[in-house]
């Protein structure tokens, strides 16, 4: 009787996916970074790495989506380069990294700096945890973001209001009023957003962007004429703000369908398109998340994603708590449920009263994390691969 060979069919892989570094910072002892590979819609499909001596960064899909290659920082400066398929198989150090993952840089991002800027994913670390992926205990500097005042560059602030935002559809225009005499942190800045619609002429007065008159358009990366994201029923431009010197700065994205701001993080987020999708993603900040099982704190960063209805949470107690990850029963800052809806209420006048909420964070709910690096395959879709590199290009 013969014998009748099957060949085992292809695993399915029609959709997106997601593969992230991501280091769990954990209360003793020392957390390491492992990848683990998301469905674009969030659902975890499995962890691709677990070995603890040295910390896993970088990991970038091959055009054909069938191999990842990452790095593997050990000890005493240590660098190996290994590669693992997306199903979890094949892992196998190898000898050199291939040219194409040498060569890949990050993909286009919204800055509001020079060339030389980059996502960064190393914030300042808790103590002893150190945010640099190598496995020498050794710190890292949180990243500066440039936040420069706008009105800088206009000749007579007094007089003159930051420039026109036209929007690239030619559906309306982004333009400054003088606010009311006495409103506004310094009245010979006091510009006021407004909107108007191109078609119908209505004007619509948006508010301040937090931190006013600190504040600078964002534009794609060695690109400064492309600032805004319209894709498909997805249309936005942002603006980077500076919060303080304990919070630093903020990106709010303008979004022209709702004609309203929505702060994306509490502290940075870096926006990255995702060509070919009413989507995007942001390299996310946040600080001071504590630590599971510990009162330390942390700096920490995600990969989040956005979908063109911008979800959002608005003027209330509830919306701030989850906005800044913290639970209900905790008092921030020392502020009561009275005082923050007051402080909300007031933020709401001022056009401040939004809170973004990510479609997907690429990480375990609750958990303090530093992202380092992430890329993702998209079957179909121009690129094929979206990366992001861990630190400067």
């Amino acid at each position: 009787m013969g014998l009748l060979l099957l060949s085992t069919p292809p695993i399915s892989r029609g959709d997106s996916e997601i593969v992230v570094a991501i280091r769990y910072l954990q209360a003793k002892g020392t957390s390491h970074s492992h990848l683990y590979l998301y469905r674009e819609d969030g659902k975890l499909l499995r962890q691709l790495t677990n070995d603890n001596s040295g910390q896993d960064s970088d990991p970038i899909f091959a055009s054909d989506g069938e191999t990842i290659v990452f790095t593997r920082e050990k000890p005493n400066d240590t660098r190996e380069f290994w590669s693992i398929d997306p199903r979890g198989t094949k892992l196998k150090k190898v000898d050199a990294a291939p040219d194409w993952y040498s060569a890949a840089k990050s993909s286009p991002y919204f800055t509001s700096g020079g060339e030389e800027e980059a996502p960064s994913s190393s914030p300042t670390p808790a103590q002893e945890e150190s945010a640099s992926p190598a496995a020498t205990g050794e710190g890292a500097e949180q990243p500066e973001h440039s936040s420069v005042t706008a009105l800088d560059a206009v000749t007579d602030a007094t007089d003159r209001p930051p420039e026109i935002i036209k929007a690239p559809d030619g559906s309306g225009e982004i333009f400054w009023r003088k606010g009311k005499e006495g409103e506004g942190p310094e009245e010979v800045l006091n510009w006021v957003m407004w909107f108007r619609d191109s078609k119908s002429g209505q004007e619509t007065q948006i508010g301040r962007l937090l931190g006013f008159p600190s504040f600078q358009p964002l534009h794609i990366k060695g690109n400064k004429d492309q600032q805004f994201l319209f894709e498909g029923p997805l249309r936005l431009t942002f603006f980077s703000c500076h919060l303080d010197s304990t919070n630093g700065d903020t990106v709010e994205a303008f979004d022209f369908n709702k004609r309203k701001l929505i702060q994306l993080s509490p502290n940075y987020a870096t926006p990255v398109p995702l060509p070919g999708e009413p989507a995007f993603l942001t390299l996310t900040e946040n600080r001071y998340v504590t630590i599971p099982g510990s009162t330390k704190t942390a700096n920490c960063s995600y990969i989040e994603r956005w979908a063109a209805n911008l979800k959002e949470s608005c003027d209330n107690y509830e919306a701030y708590l989850r906005f800044h990850g913290v639970s209900s029963d905790e008092v921030v800052e020392g502020f009561t449920r009275d005082e923050y809806e007051k402080q909300l209420r007031e933020n709401k006048e001022k056009g401040h009263e939004c809170y973004g909420q990510p479609e997907v964070r690429y990480a375990r709910k609750e958990s303090a994390a530093i992202c380092y690096g992430a890329s993702m395959y998209r079957p179909g879709k121009t690129p094929a691969v979206i990366t992001i590199r861990n630190g400067a290009d």
